[in-house]
């Protein structure tokens, strides 16, 4: 019994550490969303379109896993961990052609702690006016440091991760399993690999059914915005906080634009809830 506590202690700590990396940052993914919903909305050789389509790749890729990042180190040593944090995430999200958010809440987080752990060994050792000079370095040193290990080693398995996501799909559709591709699709969607699943395996797949029998099934599988809907009405309903209130605009978002990416922070919050995803798809 204490054992099985302890295990539900665990997840539901992990599940906070994950919530103090989103919540913070709900604002930047509605802000995302409200962006994107407005370009895809308008015409795309229309000057507004233009100028409106150059903020989304660049706040999904840079922006958004930058803050999860700064929040996850800051989580751990306040507003220095958050930029050691930060610095630490460059490396897998410039490593990578694919927003790298798991890589951010991985190298957040760790970057936080190593200088969290630096300075509780440097506690008392360093010269009187020397304080600002050594804080500022060892941040710079560190933070370099993390970030090319990211860049050598998470950003590879964060690809890999992806690669084995995309080989589930492509198996499921390949032995006519459609029920079953949801298993993989939902925890790729959630980590906003959505288009990477999208138009590296279901449309040239699609696309060559649509020319020999005029339509596919396969295009609504990552399209389908049931489950999101779903999960955004449940916090609306059940949710608490911060969660529930930015719960009802990021549905309009979701609902009337299309925007995937707008509930994909609150599965992240509470990553039980990939099972009603799969469910849903």
């Amino acid at each position: 019994m204490a054992e099985k506590k302890s295990v539900r202690a665990r997840i539901q700590r992990f599940g906070s550490n994950l919530s103090s990396m989103i919540m913070p940052n709900i604002g930047a993914f509605i802000a995302w969303g409200i962006i994107t919903a407005i370009a895809m909305s308008l015409p795309e050789t229309s000057d507004i379109h233009l100028f409106l389509e150059a903020f989304v790749d660049p706040m999904v890729i840079y922006l958004l896993p930058l803050l999860i990042a700064f929040a996850g180190g800051r989580m751990l040593h306040d507003f220095r961990g958050g930029v050691v944090g930060a610095t630490a995430a460059m490396g897998v999200i410039v490593a990578a052609d694919i927003p790298m958010f798991i890589g951010a809440m991985i190298m957040g987080p760790l970057g936080g702690y190593a200088i969290k752990k630096f300075d509780q060994w440097m506690d008392g050792k360093i010269p009187s006016g020397f304080e600002m000079l050594i804080n500022n370095f060892s941040a710079g040193i560190i933070g370099a440091v993390f970030a090319i290990l990211g860049s050598l080693a998470i950003s590879p398995l964060v690809v890999g991760f992806t690669a084995a996501l995309g080989a589930g799909v492509d198996a499921m559709i390949g032995i006519g399993a459609l029920p079953l591709v949801s298993i993989f699709i939902e925890p790729a969607k959630i980590l906003f690999l959505n288009n990477a699943i999208n138009h590296g395996i279901i449309t040239p797949i699609a696309s060559s059914q649509i020319s020999e029998f005029g339509e596919s099934m396969l295009l609504m599988l990552e399209a389908n915005p049931g489950p999101g809907i779903g999960i955004l009405l449940a916090f609306m309903i059940f949710g608490k906080g911060a969660a529930r209130a930015s719960s009802y605009g990021a549905g309009i978002i979701h609902f009337f634009g299309g925007i995937h990416e707008i509930y994909f922070p609150y599965v992240l919050m509470k990553p039980q809830l990939i099972i009603a995803l799969i469910a849903g798809g």
